[in-house]
């Protein structure tokens, strides 16, 4: 439910008339807040979808060692401070370590190089557990991009980190914060860690 503090009929226009306007803003802002993307997809083979990795689309992955991840340039140069900042979105539904449950959705605790749907005794949507493909950084930069568009039908709530820089700000962070083999990777003269 929502609640207004004042009244949709109290909205006054500048002029001092009663205006629905206000409330009809309001309402807009609140609805595109609490839903996904407001754009369809395209039709398949679209320039609109023209390289867009979907799980359908995904293909073969190679999974890699937490540390083999963290030398790839997109993660070792990564703000990893922003993205642990960025991750705490992550920590509103998922907990980061496994001896903590999850109720919103399935801990990330050694999610690199899992299967897709096989936390033990989480409720999964159908459309993830037909889904048959590994968390590796190159899907979960897909999924993060827009994740109603990687994989329709899941019910994960939120619509995305739109800069690819984020999303490997993102990522660097989660491999260091969800990892057991994930060691302090050297880094370059000047860059964050």
């Amino acid at each position: 439910m929502i609640s207004f503090r004042t009244s949709p009929a109290s909205i006054r226009s500048r002029d001092g008339c009663r205006s629905g306007l206000g409330t009809a803003i309001t309402v807009a802002i609140l609805a595109s807040a609490c839903s996904g993307p407001t754009t369809p997809a395209g039709d398949p083979g679209s320039d609109e979808d023209a390289g867009v990795v979907t799980a359908a689309t995904l293909g073969e992955q190679v999974v890699l060692p937490t540390n083999d991840y963290l030398k790839l340039p997109q993660y070792r140069n990564a703000d990893v401070e922003y993205g642990r900042m960025l991750a705490m979105q992550c920590r509103s539904c998922h907990s980061f370590e496994k001896t903590t449950p999850s109720v919103a959705g399935p801990d990330l605790a050694g999610f690199f190089g899992r299967g897709v749907g096989t936390v033990d005794g989480y409720p999964y949507s159908q459309a993830l557990l037909e889904s048959d493909f590994v968390w590796t950084p190159q899907a979960l930069d897909a999924w993060l991009a827009e994740p109603a568009r990687f994989l329709p039908g899941n019910r994960m709530a939120w619509a995305g980190l739109r800069k690819p820089e984020h999303r490997n700000a993102v990522i660097a962070a989660l491999l260091r914060l969800t990892q057991e083999d994930a060691m302090s990777v050297k880094e370059e003269p000047g860059k964050k860690q």
